[in-house]
Order: C-alpha cells, then structure tokens, then sequence
C-alpha cells in the first residue's frame, strides 16, 4: 500500500507534510464527551450511509470499526498520522474511514462527532484543503451538521468554534534547531495566532528536529486567510532553513550525517529515539547533498516506530523491537 510518506512532493525537503483537519457535529446528538454508547452508535450508522453516496467514490473511503482492529495496528494509527492520539487510547464505538493510501482519514467519536483530516507529503496546503472542502461539502449535504450564523461550526472544545479548520505543516528544521531559533520562531507566530507543537501535535515533545506549526485562531478568520497565512510563514520557514543550511561547513556537515548514515547501515540495535536522531541527520545530509543515495528517510522514520513494527511482526520486547528496527533499516539501506 501507497502512504502518504511514500512519495516526493514540493518543498519536501524541509516541509516534511502538510495536513488539515475538520471538526464536525451533527445536530440531536450530544457531544462525544457526554454521550450513549447507543448514540455513538446512531451517529457512526448515520456516518456509514452518508458515505455511501455516489460523490465518495472517487476517494475509495472504506469505514472500519475501531472495536475489530488489533491494539497495535490501532496505535500505528498515531505513528502514520492519520489518527490523533485521544482517537487511539480507546476504541470503544468509534469508527474510522480511510482512502486507500490513507491520504484521507475520517475519524468518528474523537472530540467531536466527525473530523475529516487530510495530510499530503510536502507542502501542500491549497491541495490538502481542497480535497478535505470536497469531502466536507459533501457530508454537510447529506447530514444535518451543527452550524450558527453568528459562531459558525458548532464544535465540542470552544477553540475550535468558526471555521473547525486545524492547518498544520511538519517541518525539519535542523539547523535552526541547533543555532537556538525554535524559541524566536515560536514567539513571532504566537503573535500571529500560530502555534510550534512536536513531531505529533499537540502535548508532543520535537524529535529529529520535527515541528509542526498549526493555527490556533478559528473564530472570526476564514478559511483561506488561514491557509493564507500559513503559507507565507511556511515559506518564510523553509527559506531561512535552506538558507542556513547551504552556508554550513561541507566538512563537518558531511562527517556528521555520513556517521548517522553509517550507524543506520550497520547497527545491530537501534531505539526508536535514536532512529529519530540519526535520520534527523540523514535527512540533513540529503538536502545538502552530503548524502546521495536514494533514501526516503521519513518512511524509515515512521515504520521504524514502535506500533508499526509490532504491526508487521508481532508483540515483542522493547530489546526486541530495538533489534528488528535495525534488521529492518539495514535492509532498506544495503
């Protein structure tokens, strides 16, 4: 299968991928918090048939219920990004939908009763928000959504009230990272209304010098304006990290990222947070053509997590795990 962390795409050398999320109500029911285990049923029927309709089928969205997937394969769900970590810790009555390549994921019973997310490789916010519009109108259609002319879309958690948009872009910022610009960074888009988070949002610490940057601000700004504006700090971002990247010491840039690439070829364990620290690297190594072999460092990255492995090969010990996750990258590299 084809994921999303599969394929090139525009930036990506430092805009890692780019994803938008939709929060959703329907109208009659109480919010996930304070709801039946029967109306969590209703709604999740109510779901199933609106997809049903001739509009979704070029997306080739398959609904699964929560309660008939594995525990691992449920937390891999966090590890690909395609499911927040609220949605995995408890599976009960939840559902979720999914496009084949998984570029589109549509969780049921999270915080609120829909949120239709779509993450593409790159930076690919116009795109992304496009396809996540489509798949919003065509819900709204076919369901009686909570709306309010004056708060806009009716949500659980009040900062997400207005427009429900989350917009985040991933970013490896290495170089920034190491010259202490992450606090700066954070600072000018606090002021803006944005927000830096770590490699899985919120309540997340940054690793490989991982970091998303999403809106916080869903009241009173429309969609565009917020996609708008993360683009322009998106490309700000991107142009000062090639910036300080190209103007390192080729010497000492190449060492460092040649020793990671040489750990990961021939390491017999590696912990996850390692593997995360020296594909950091490996990744640096490529933009700044340091490395030149043909490595997708991010798919290594996430299919070297903990879940994802234990999804592949079974429940093992974390010495175990740490032994596989090096077989495993130094198969992908030798």
């Amino acid at each position: 299968m084809s994921c999303w962390y599969n394929n090139t795409a525009p930036d990506g050398d430092i805009a890692v991928s780019t994803r938008i999320r939709l929060a959703r109500n329907i109208n009659g029911f109480p919010f996930p918090a304070r709801i039946s285990d029967e109306q969590r049923q209703q709604v999740n029927l109510i779901i199933r048939k609106a997809i049903k309709n001739k509009d979704f089928a070029p997306y080739s969205l398959k609904y699964i219920d929560m309660k008939d997937v594995p525990q691992n394969e449920r937390l891999s769900m966090l590890e690909r990004h395609i499911a927040s970590r609220e949605f995995v810790s408890n599976s009960d009555n939840k559902a979720i939908i999914l496009s084949e390549d998984e570029t589109i994921s549509i969780m049921i019973g999270e915080e609120d009763h829909i949120r239709i997310q779509v993450i593409l490789p790159g930076l690919q916010l116009e795109k992304a928000y496009e396809i996540a519009d489509n798949i919003d109108n065509v819900l709204c259609s076919n369901l009686d959504i909570a709306f309010d002319d004056n708060l806009g879309f009716i949500t659980e958690c009040p900062t997400n009230l207005g427009t429900g948009l989350r917009a985040s872009v991933m970013f490896h910022l290495p170089v920034s990272e190491s010259y202490g610009d992450i606090l700066n960074l954070t600072k000018s888009v606090n002021k803006v209304g944005f927000t830096v988070r770590g490699m899985y949002g919120e309540g997340s610490n940054a690793a490989g010098s991982l970091y998303q940057i999403s809106n916080q601000i869903t009241l009173g700004v429309s969609e565009k304006n917020a996609i708008d504006n993360l683009r322009v700090i998106s490309e700000q971002i991107i142009n000062k990290e090639r910036k300080l990247q190209n103007n390192l010491n080729k010497i000492n840039t190449e060492d460092i990222c040649m020793r990671a690439l040489g750990t990961l070829k021939y390491a017999r364990k590696l912990s996850s947070t390692e593997l995360i620290e020296l594909i950091g690297r490996v990744k640096l190594g490529i933009n700044t053509g340091a490395i030149s072999e043909d490595i997708n460092p991010i798919k290594l990255l996430i299919e070297g997590q903990p879940y994802m492995l234990m999804k592949t090969y079974g429940n093992m010990t974390e010495d175990e795990r740490d032994i596989s996750r090096a077989e495993m990258v130094r198969n992908a590299l030798n």
